[in-house]
């Protein structure tokens, strides 16, 4: 069952609508990047009196505990990525655009942070919370409304990780953004996907940190 939607306004002038100055919102909040755009869509979610619930700021049903499985659940498809899906798609093992990582004690809280906040908490915001709640509204309750929301998201998620990690880099995003979208679809909320998220890119930092990449990334042709 289609999430309700609110009614497109229909002055064009609008941030809530889908006319010049709409558009043009959306485009900024994208292009600014994760952390920037997050705050562009609080600013927005303000401006337009948006429910925090729309943006998926719902609490998780069963808490804490659905927090720490979709932990669990982050770092588990993180090594699935690693060991068995991108070697199948011929991808090598080494990220060479985050290989100064290995050993790089000193880079780590940084990158943790990093990933913690810019990737897990910012790019959801941004691609799944707040794209999925103007996608949803432009669309309307349509039959396959959730399957063209999760695909376009998708497609320019991995679009965007191409410039600091190339054609491997597109596919896994795309295939990850995928899996958060299909997830924050079905679950309506977006906490646990922001801790998935969280949780991926930490498994990804550790690995590379541990100089695991190859060892891992080989599994299935040792």
């Amino acid at each position: 069952m289609e999430r309700s939607v609110r009614p497109i306004t229909a002055d064009r002038w609008s941030l809530q609508g889908f006319g010049p100055v709409g558009i043009i919102a959306i485009l900024v909040i994208v292009l600014a990047g994760s952390l920037w755009g997050t705050a562009l869509v609080f600013i927005w979610a303000a401006a337009t009196h948006t429910r925090w619930s729309d943006l998926g700021f719902v609490r998780p049903q069963h808490g804490a505990i659905d927090l720490i499985i979709a932990f669990v659940a982050g770092v588990l498809f993180k090594l699935l990525m690693k060991a068995v899906v991108m070697p199948l798609l011929g991808f090598g093992p080494i990220n060479t655009a985050y290989h100064y990582l290995v050993g790089n004690t000193a880079a780590l809280p940084m990158m943790f942070l990093t990933v913690i906040v810019a990737a897990g908490f910012g790019e959801e915001t941004v691609w799944r919370g707040f794209l999925f709640e103007r996608l949803r509204a432009l669309i309307g309750p349509r039959r396959y409304t959730t399957l063209i929301i999760v695909a376009v998201t998708s497609i320019f998620f991995g679009l965007a990780h191409y410039h600091d990690q190339g054609l491997p880099g597109v596919v896994q995003a795309t295939i990850t953004g995928v899996i958060f979208g299909t997830t924050y679809a079905r679950i309506k909320t977006i906490w646990p996907v922001m801790v998935a998220h969280a949780a991926f890119d930490i498994a990804a930092v550790l690995i590379i940190y541990w100089n695991l990449e190859e060892p891992i990334g080989q599994f299935l042709t040792r």
